[in-house]
């Protein structure tokens, strides 16, 4: 791996984001999106941003938890926005928020929010390390402080869980 690709990037290059339109088959009978089309969404938006960052292949590690603030209908756009929070090593936590807009109404909610963690692996499956990312804004420093907590949380519990199977 040359040095040029493990050189820090700004969180900016990572940013991404994409819009749906929540179209019927994405619906329940009540005509609301369904869970997990959000779901599915929420994984494309953060692995579009831990494309951009790692500049490798990533697969999906795990996924924090996600409460569904307001419903989502169908004919409303979602607008879901992703960037990496903290790189650490060869994984990366993304931050994904999600919006509601009504175009003909003109509003806008907070549909969801969802931390997920990715890691960079080359095209035999193999992790890879990932560049650093650089925090520019204080939203951006209070993100990559606040993934260096969640990680100790994941890691505590699936400490906890391997104690508990045996």
């Amino acid at each position: 791996m040359s040095e040029e690709m493990l050189m820090p990037r700004p969180v900016r290059d990572s940013q991404s984001e994409m819009a749906e339109i929540v179209l019927p088959n994405d619906a329940n009978p009540l005509g609301a999106l369904l869970g997990g089309r959000l779901m599915h969404w929420i994984d494309l938006a953060g692995a579009m941003a831990a494309h951009r960052h790692s500049r490798s292949y990533t697969v999906t590690a795990s996924v924090d938890r996600i409460d569904f603030l307001v419903p989502v209908r169908v004919g409303d756009l979602v607008i879901l926005r992703s960037s990496v929070n903290r790189v650490f090593q060869t994984s990366m936590e993304v931050g994904v928020k999600v919006f509601v807009e009504n175009y003909i109404a003109d509003t806008s909610q907070h549909v969801a929010s969802a931390h997920l963690t990715f890691v960079a692996i080359d095209a035999n499956g193999n992790r890879m390390k990932v560049a650093p990312v650089i925090p520019e804004t204080e939203e951006q420093q209070q993100r990559y402080d606040d993934a260096g907590r969640r990680r100790e949380i994941r890691r505590a519990e699936l400490e906890r869980r391997r104690k508990a199977r045996r």
